[in-house]
């Protein structure tokens, strides 16, 4: 038992040090225009997921088939909160490393 109360009493002020950088690894400007095009795909199957939902929606009403117009309404959501969540990534992982940070 005592050295379970020696641990508990040294692990929590241990700090590493250890903090983010850019000159870490090499080819980190080549992984970040990686993901920047990755960005930009997913932002481009969001406005073709849209648009293919929308018609979906649209044709499935005038026709009376609520199923499909239910289907093309999920379709909408869906291409418009992933449009959200790619378009904020930045700001979500920036958000989140910050209150890491404070831990």
């Amino acid at each position: 038992m005592r050295f379970a109360a020696e641990l508990h009493l040294t692990i929590p002020g241990a700090d590493p040090g250890v903090t983010p950088n850019d000159s870490g690894l090499p080819g980190l400007a080549v992984v970040k225009e990686i993901v920047g095009a990755l960005l930009t795909w997913g932002l481009v199957a969001c406005v073709a997921g849209l648009v293919v939902s929308v018609i979906i929606w649209a044709v499935a009403r005038q026709q009376g088939n609520y199923g499909y117009a239910s289907g093309g309404k999920t379709g909408v959501l869906v291409s418009a909160g992933g449009a959200l969540l790619i378009g904020g990534a930045n700001a979500i992982v920036a958000f989140f490393s910050g209150l890491g940070g404070q831990i």
